[in-house]
């Protein structure tokens, strides 16, 4: 596929960001790449000036420079016509953004030559239900997760899988998450590693009260129903890669299944999940040397 018109996306008002912004517009530009972006009057970049929203009707390509979260606001502006994404890390870590700075311009040419990947990451989608009716829907590229608000209190709630009763629980709440998500919050509350291309996702209890509620691997294809039980003082509200879908409460349903539709990432020569999970998760080095080591053991 030929990126005749490619939008760079950042927060520019970070100088991590904007520095490198700059420097991939003006190399695209002289390239002879038509270039799109919603900051180009802040910092004289020399793009054309076109409305986030308007990225996906216009870019055949979207280039986020960032961490993950600008990589999940890229995502959410590219799900309705899968315009595919390229990320250049200058984040923390980097999960989904793979290429360093130093590789990116290098690395851009390689796309621009046509040598390049292109790896389909799966799509949830969340639909709060009261009284039969949406009340509010959202996709995910991450996860969704019920957690308790305001309050101290834990939340009681219940999950169901195709139909069938799972189990009650106690606790923070839940994380449904992607194999794209399985890296990030519920990778931190003690869930598994899904490698990108299995079509499933994993339900990960929050600080669960009791300690046998452990993470489930579940078919993408089964929809997931989760309610919060009544209690006092309960206070709980659900976000969808880190945005609100509003409060949650026991007349609510949240329903979650797979979008049945994917976002593209785009990677250049030489990407490795597994390089990346050992780069980024420090596998391999021997803590017990001063200042740690980045060698991998001999088998």
């Amino acid at each position: 596929m030929e990126f005749k018109t490619i939008a760079v996306l950042g927060r520019d008002e970070d100088p991590r960001v904007a520095e490198p912004m700059l420097l991939l517009a003006e190399h695209l530009a002289q390239a002879g790449i038509d270039v799109i972006a919603d900051s180009a009057e802040n910092f004289d970049l020399p793009a054309r000036q076109v409305t986030e929203t308007g990225f996906a009707r216009q870019a055949d390509l979207i280039i986020a420079i960032g961490g993950d979260g600008t990589m999940l606001h890229a995502a959410r502006l590219a799900f309705d016509r899968n315009v595919p994404l390229l990320g250049v890390n200058r984040g923390r870590l980097g999960f989904l953004a793979d290429i360093t700075p130093a590789e990116m311009l290098h690395s851009v040419d390689q796309v621009l030559a046509g040598d390049y990947t292109r790896e389909a990451r799966q799509l949830l989608v969340a639909e709060r239900i009261r009284d039969g009716k949406i009340q509010a829907h959202a996709m995910a590229l991450n996860d969704v997760v019920l957690q308790r608000r305001e309050t101290g209190r834990m939340v009681d709630f219940e999950t169901r899988i195709a139909g069938r009763f799972v189990n009650a629980h106690s606790g923070d709440g839940l994380i449904v998450a992607t194999p794209t998500g399985s890296t990030a919050y519920a990778l931190s509350c003690g869930g598994p590693i899904i490698e990108p291309s299995l079509n499933a996702v994993v339900l990960v209890p929050i600080c669960p009260h009791t300690l046998s509620d452990r993470p489930i691997v579940v078919p993408a294809t089964l929809e997931i129903e989760i309610r919060v039980l009544e209690r006092m003082d309960t206070k709980a509200e659900v976000t969808v890669d880190g945005h609100t879908l509003g409060d949650f409460t026991p007349d609510d349903r949240l329903l979650v299944r797979d979008a049945g539709s994917r976002v593209t990432l785009i990677h250049p020569p030489g990407y490795d999940y597994f390089e990346i999970l050992r780069s980024k998760l420090h596998w391999g080095r021997d803590s017990r040397r001063r200042g740690g080591s980045d060698e991998v053991p001999e088998s």
